[in-house]
């Protein structure tokens, strides 16, 4: 893993970059991070956890993450000004129940909520499974909650579909269900 995959700005998302993730980012994805969970897990999650998370110490935990060798490929998503606008992280899947060998998984994908329907999320996504399939991977799982209906709606319309597993994640003292989802990847000019 590694190999850098550049390529034109898509067309949907006019003057955003996608690229690797530096130190330099930490501090702009946490604050993405938050703020994405914040927005988007209001009313499904208890509000108490949301309210409790800290940009610090979330950057630190991405400038770890970066720092250790053979992590996940986190990418960031930019706008023609500089400003970070998202974020993607996948690696190797780590749900090894009824996925197939050779699967990677979508860990996480947030993009600045002002940023929400501009294309951030799909550049992302789309540079995200074109590394995935770069580095041999021949499909992408990742889990969702099951009641965020905006970013399952986002998946369907990427390709992914649920496979029928679902479980229940602790998230600040609650059971909060969530669905997996996956979708197969095609190397370059297949299919």
């Amino acid at each position: 893993m590694g190999r850098v995959i550049t390529g034109p700005t898509p067309a949907h998302a006019p003057g955003v970059r996608v690229r690797d993730m530096t130190p330099a980012d930490c501090d702009a994805v946490a604050e993405i991070r938050v703020r994405g969970w914040r927005h988007a897990y209001a009313g499904l999650v208890p509000q108490a956890h949301l309210d409790a998370m800290d940009v610090a110490r979330d950057a630190e935990r991405r400038r770890a993450g970066l720092a250790s060798a053979g992590g996940p490929l986190n990418l960031v998503a930019v706008a023609p000004d500089a400003t970070v606008t998202g974020w993607a992280c996948h690696g190797p899947c780590r749900d090894r129940q009824q996925v197939s060998p050779g699967a990677a998984e979508l860990y996480a994908l947030y993009v600045d909520p002002d940023r929400i329907g501009t294309g951030t999320g799909r550049a992302l996504l789309e540079r995200a499974t074109a590394r995935a399939v770069a580095d041999g991977f021949r499909e992408m799982t990742l889990w969702v909650l099951k009641e965020n209906v905006r970013a399952r709606r986002f998946y369907e319309r990427a390709g992914f579909r649920p496979d029928g597993a679902e479980e229940a994640v602790e998230t600040g003292g609650a059971l909060v269900p969530e669905v997996r989802y996956v979708r197969p990847l095609s190397p370059p000019g297949a299919g």
